[in-house]
């Protein structure tokens, strides 16, 4: 594979695990993994469709949310699996391209979309009487379809700078799935100028939207200091960092990944730092933002509920 060139038409992904015990039991815990994200997510975007209860600024952030972690947990880890279950580790030029867009689309979309429910939250605990003003039904849809517009356009320019070089040197990809940082080194040109235009997406998609969320929890955690209620206080603080954790979780090893020079990049690094961001934070999304709140759980209560009363009916 060593000897590939560009007569190739397509990739090798050298894969996350070896083909080892060890590496079965890891296989098999991503599996697990994808499982519950997938699961959790479902359940989130069918929850909010159906229960009117939850059709506000904040849960339709969240269902597009958990659309996001859908659409961005399944561009990697089905592949993966298939690869690492066949023993077959090639993927052709178009699939690499696709699987690239729908990585880079989902990646920033969920960026913007986290960035947005950071301020749905600093909007609804700093200064809740403006709130109807500020996260009205306009102002919702706009961040909704700004984040998958600008997303869009930004993933498609760079699957289709990616498809266009030429990759006249090994054509085996150190990653577990067609990622810019694995990919760029394998082109036989000359990438600096691309490069720059990969680190101003991070900033724009990852960095900018981190520092805002960032700010906001700032200055909700600034508004929950000085809360009276010792047990409101309390609850406050763990929510937020719980929220927190998951956001650091995302963004740092993605921030750390796309912006370090080539010359400090390492590949077994960034396979291990893209586990977070890529298969763990859909996990988690669904878990701390949605299952844990009292509004969904009732939601939940309702829907299996109603489901149980049309069961009994049917039956006598």
């Amino acid at each position: 594979m060593e000897g590939c060139n560009q007569t190739t038409s397509g990739f090798f992904l050298r894969g996350l695990f070896p083909a080892t015990k060890i590496g079965l039991l890891l296989f098999l815990l991503v599996i697990l993994i994808f499982l519950i994200a997938f699961l959790g997510n479902s359940t989130m975007i069918l929850l909010i469709w159906m229960d009117h209860h939850l059709h506000t600024p904040m849960y339709f952030l969240l269902s597009q949310l958990s659309l996001s972690d859908l659409m961005y947990i399944c561009s990697t880890v089905p592949k993966m699996a298939v690869n690492f279950l066949s023993g077959d580790n090639s993927i052709s030029l178009v699939a690499c391209g696709f699987q690239s867009f729908w990585f880079l689309l989902t990646g920033g979309s969920e960026g913007l979309l986290l960035a947005s429910m950071a301020y749905d939250r600093y909007v609804a605990i700093c200064r809740p009487l403006h709130y109807p003003i500020l996260m009205n039904k306009k102002m919702c849809l706009l961040m909704i379809y700004g984040s998958w517009l600008s997303s869009s356009i930004n993933a498609i320019c760079h699957t289709a700078y990616i498809l266009s070089m030429p990759y006249c040197k090994s054509r085996i990809i150190n990653h577990f799935f067609c990622d810019i940082p694995a990919m760029v080194p394998l082109a036989c040109m000359d990438t600096w100028a691309y490069e720059y235009t990969v680190f101003f997406s991070t900033y724009l998609f990852l960095l900018a939207p981190f520092l805002g969320i960032m700010a906001s929890y700032g200055q909700v955690l600034f508004a929950v200091h000085h809360m009276h209620s010792s047990q409101g206080k309390k609850k406050a603080f763990t929510t937020c960092s719980t929220h927190l954790t998951v956001v650091t979780f995302y963004y740092a090893p993605f921030v750390y990944t796309y912006l370090r020079p080539r010359s400090l990049r390492s590949p077994e690094e960034d396979k291990k730092l893209a586990v977070f961001y890529t298969i763990l934070t859909p996990m988690l999304n669904p878990i701390i933002y949605s299952l844990r709140n009292n509004e969904v759980l009732g939601a939940l209560q309702r829907l299996f509920g109603r489901s149980l009363s049309q069961k009994e009916y049917s039956g006598t």
